[in-house]
């Protein structure tokens, strides 16, 4: 695209939809590994690349995430020894094993919360005198 040239509605929405699915992606240590072990994450433009994403990070575009681990590993690959040791397919295992004990620890940790709120709403529900104001009858 020409500087100066502004790009059209379509354009710009194939852009955003583009870059919100690339960006998501980056939750995936082993995509990273295969980035890397491609050689992308050495190549200038494409590291400018990563930098430029970073607009991710603000709220009227993170809302649009589904994975917003992704953005910790947009953070990540800013930081070169990260990218290099991404080629070695045991730290993407272990990025992988972290993610995944992260979610098991985050269910639970949500299901426990909700089972709580749930016995506490019960017991205000029982302890709340019955409807209908007594004065008035």
């Amino acid at each position: 695209q020409m500087a100066g040239v502004l790009e059209t509605e379509e354009q710009a929405r194939n852009r955003f939809q583009s870059e919100l699915e690339f960006v998501q992606c980056l939750a995936n240590p082993n995509y990273l590994n295969f980035l890397a072990q491609r050689g992308f994450l050495r190549e200038k433009p494409f590291v400018n690349y990563l930098k430029y994403l970073l607009y991710w990070k603000e709220p009227e575009y993170a809302k649009f995430l589904k994975y917003p681990h992704c953005l910790h590993m947009l953070e990540l690959l800013q930081y070169e020894h990260f990218r290099k040791e991404l080629v070695n397919a045991q730290c993407a295992k272990f990025i992988d094993e972290q993610q995944i004990l992260h979610w098991q620890h985050y269910s639970r940790k949500r299901t426990r919360l909700q089972q709580a709120l749930a016995e506490q709403q019960q017991q205000q529900q029982q302890a709340a005198p019955p409807h209908g104001n007594p004065a008035s009858k």
